[in-house]
């Protein structure tokens, strides 16, 4: 059987790892920031019927442009946007690859600030774009003034601000997305997967668009829409900015189907997003009781939490698997990440992680086994 390294691949994609989260059977799955709450059954009902509505026109192509969509995103978002300004593609991380197959390249780079978003270098390279690792403030902070230094002294074709950031939860001031713009040269792009998990109030970076056509805001619908499965990411941004990806979007890239789901959940986006609450709480006492564990939670604007302290993560995260509980070890020493669940799925994840004794540690009739120095680390979701 013919290996991969014996097919005459580009010479950059050698030795490198496709993007991957672990898939095991477990009750309580908690590693890849899904909403674990499920699509109500009256709006799964409405959608249904929606998508066999579309199916009796499969026999067509659907509506390249999208436009009834489009017109639905921009009454969603508000902010005066109009269907001109925006975009949307299959999940956000399609999105993100039109925009760096439009404005990156050969030749060109890519800034982000690590540890963040492990697919921003992974479509980077698919796209020949240089990726550039910037770094972060204490405690995974970006302030205006890091940023900016950073921008000026990498002169980049791209910036990604991810906002919360992933994996680290941390949220983004405005304050630097306004400096980072004013310090690019190029495309400022704000990852807002994780938007409606911010606090009431909390400005989103839509508010920044006017005036400013080299800033893109991209969201998407797998997180707080608990649409993971449907796979729907959209845009913000200047008409322009459109124009451009539709050199590289691929024909017809949004189903009928898909898009017939998608408005069926815009539809009812009121109770789509009724969990929103019950996961920030669930968000914020996770942040409790791991600091009540001996766990260093770091602050959150999603709907996970990275915590640090612990001694041996991949062991850790051996052993709540073993207890049917799946979450993340997102390489960062000392540290694992949970997505906030339901109320019984975080009770069950700290009552878990408690039961195994202190902070890394097994408890004293487990055995912790060994971790595999040359194993990849896993990339993150």
């Amino acid at each position: 059987m013919t290996s991969l390294s014996e097919l005459p691949i580009r010479d950059d994609l050698r030795g490198r790892s496709p993007y991957g989260a672990p898939q095991r059977p477990v009750p309580v799955a908690l590693n890849v920031n899904e909403n674990t709450h499920p699509v109500p059954e009256d709006v799964a009902a409405d959608i249904v019927a929606r998508v066999a509505a579309a199916v009796g026109g499969v026999n067509r192509y659907p509506d390249r442009e999208f436009t009834e969509l489009r017109e639905a995103f921009a009454r969603y978002l508000g902010h005066g946007l109009t269907a001109d300004e925006i975009w949307a593609a299959n999940g956000s991380n399609e999105v993100l690859q039109h925009i760096l197959q439009a404005f990156g390249g050969p030749g060109r780079t890519l800034l982000g600030f690590a540890p963040t978003y492990s697919m921003y270098p992974l479509l980077a390279s698919g796209t020949g774009t240089a990726y550039i690792a910037g770094t972060r403030d204490a405690d995974y902070e970006l302030t205006p003034e890091t940023a900016a230094q950073q921008i000026r002294r990498h002169d980049p074709d791209i910036v990604i601000l991810c906002s919360p950031n992933n994996p680290t939860g941390t949220p983004l001031p405005l304050a630097t997305v306004e400096a980072a713009y004013e310090a690019a040269r190029g495309i400022v792009v704000v990852d807002e997967a994780y938007a409606e998990f911010m606090p009431d109030g909390e400005p989103s970076a839509l508010t920044l668009l006017s005036g400013r056509p080299r800033l893109l805001i991209s969201r998407t619908m797998s997180k707080a829409f608990a649409f993971a499965g449907a796979r729907v990411g959209y845009l913000a941004a200047d008409p322009a900015v459109n124009d451009a990806l539709r050199l590289v979007r691929l024909p017809y890239h949004l189903s009928a189907l898909t898009q017939a789901a998608a408005l069926g959940a815009l539809a009812h986006s009121d109770e789509m997003l009724a969990t929103v609450g019950q996961i920030r709480e669930q968000r914020d006492r996770l942040v409790s009781e791991l600091a009540r564990l001996g766990y260093t939670p770091h602050r959150s604007g999603s709907n996970f939490v990275l915590f640090g302290g612990v001694d041996d993560p991949h062991a850790t995260f051996e052993a709540l698997a073993e207890r049917g509980i799946l979450i993340r070890d997102v390489g960062i020493p000392h540290h694992l990440r949970v997505t906030a669940g339901t109320e019984a799925e975080t009770t069950a994840f700290l009552e878990a992680l408690a039961a195994l004794g202190r902070p890394g540690r097994e408890a004293d009739d487990e055995q912790a086994p060994e971790r595999d120095q040359d194993a990849p680390v896993d990339s993150d979701a």
